[in-house]
C-alpha cells in the first residue's frame, strides 16, 4: 500500500483531532472582526481559498486568499495567515519575511523542525498530519478542519461523512473517463480546484475546475460520452440535466464537500495505479518548492 493511500485513510482521525486543537489555537487565529489575508503555494493556495470563503460567507471578517508569489503589498491586513505543510517552501518564508514587523503573522504547518517556525510570528503545528507522500491528502483537509472548527462550522457529521467516502465504493466508470471538470461555489471553488489539482499530480489526468455558474460559459462544451463533471456541494438549477444531455456522466453526493474531496483523492491514487503510475512520487514534482538563490 502506499503511502499515500494510508494517509487518505488516516483523516477522520486527523479531522477529530484537529478540531479538538482550535480552541486551544484560538488565541494566535485570526479573530472575528479583523481583516486577513490567507496565502500558500498549490495545495495550501486552495485551502487558503476555501477558508477565506467560509470566513467571509460566515459574517467573521473580510478575507482575501492569494497565491504567496501574488500577494498585494499595498493592502492593508490585520492578520496574514500563511499555510505551509512544508515549512520551507520559498514564496511562503520570502513573503513571512517581507511581513515581519508590519502585519501579525500566523503560519500552520507539519513540521516544527523548519524556518517557518521562527518566520512567522506565532505557529500551530498539525504534526500529526504530515505527509510522506509528495501529494497531499490529509494535512489540506485537517488544516481546514481546524479553521473550520475555529469559526464554528465544523461537526461531527463532516466525520463521519469522510469516513463514507473511505468506505463506499466509488462510482462506476470513473477509472475510464477521459477527463474531468470539477466544480464548486463559494468556499467548495477551492476544492474543486484542489481536486483537479489532485487528479493531475497523482495520476497525470485531464482535469478543469470553475466555479460552478462560469460552466456554462464556455467550458461545458468539452462535456461529452467518456467526461465527467464533479460537483461539490449544491448545484445550480438545471445544471445537472444540461450536463447529462451531453453524453458526459454527472458525479455528487449528499456528503459535506470535504468529505467529497476525499473520494476524488480515492479516484486520483487508483487511476494512478491502473496506469502504473507511483501515486507517492509524481513526476517533475518534489515535496515542497525551493528555489534557488538567483
Amino acid at each position: 500500500m502506499s503511502f499515500v493511500e494510508i494517509e487518505t485513510a488516516s483523516q477522520p482521525d486527523c479531522w477529530r483531532r484537529a478540531a479538538d486543537l482550535a480552541q486551544s489555537q484560538a488565541a494566535v487565529l485570526p479573530a472575528t472582526g479583523e481583516r486577513i489575508a490567507v496565502v500558500g503555494c498549490g495545495t495550501s493556495f486552495y485551502m487558503a481559498q476555501a477558508y477565506a470563503s467560509l470566513r467571509e460567507g460566515s459574517g467573521q471578517g473580510e478575507s482575501d486568499a492569494f497565491a504567496a508569489s501574488e500577494f498585494p503589498f499595498g493592502r492593508s491586513y490585520d492578520r496574514v495567515v500563511a499555510l505551509t505543510r512544508s515549512g520551507t517552501t520559498t514564496e511562503v518564508l520570502e513573503l513571512l519575511d517581507r511581513l515581519r514587523g508590519v502585519v501579525p503573522t500566523v503560519a500552520i504547518t507539519a513540521d516544527p523542525q523548519t524556518q517557518v517556525m521562527t518566520s512567522a510570528d506565532a505557529v500551530v503545528v498539525l504534526d500529526f498530519a504530515d505527509e510522506q507522500s509528495v501529494v497531499q491528502t490529509r494535512f489540506a483537509t485537517t488544516l481546514l478542519t481546524l479553521l473550520r472548527a475555529h469559526l464554528g462550522l465544523h461537526t461531527d457529521a463532516v466525520v463521519r461523512d469522510a469516513e463514507t467516502a473511505l468506505a463506499e465504493p466509488l462510482p462506476e466508470g470513473l477509472l475510464d473517463c477521459t477527463q474531468f471538470t470539477f466544480l464548486g461555489r463559494g468556499w467548495t471553488a477551492g476544492l474543486a480546484n484542489e481536486a483537479a489539482l489532485k487528479m493531475k499530480e497523482a495520476s497525470l489526468s485531464w482535469t478543469e475546475a470553475y466555479a460552478a455558474m462560469e460552466y456554462r460559459h464556455g467550458p461545458i462544451s468539452i462535456a461529452t460520452a467518456g467526461t465527467a463533471t464533479w460537483m461539490f456541494g449544491t448545484a445550480p438549477e438545471g445544471l445537472r440535466e444540461q450536463v447529462l444531455a451531453t453524453g458526459a456522466r454527472w458525479v455528487e453526493s449528499g456528503l459535506d464537500p470535504l468529505a467529497e474531496l476525499v473520494r476524488v483523492q480515492r479516484l486520483a491514487v487508483a487511476r494512478a495505479v491502473a496506469g502504473g503510475l507511483d501515486p507517492d512520487s509524481p513526476r517533475h514534482l518534489t515535496r515542497s518548492v525551493v528555489l534557488a538563490d538567483a
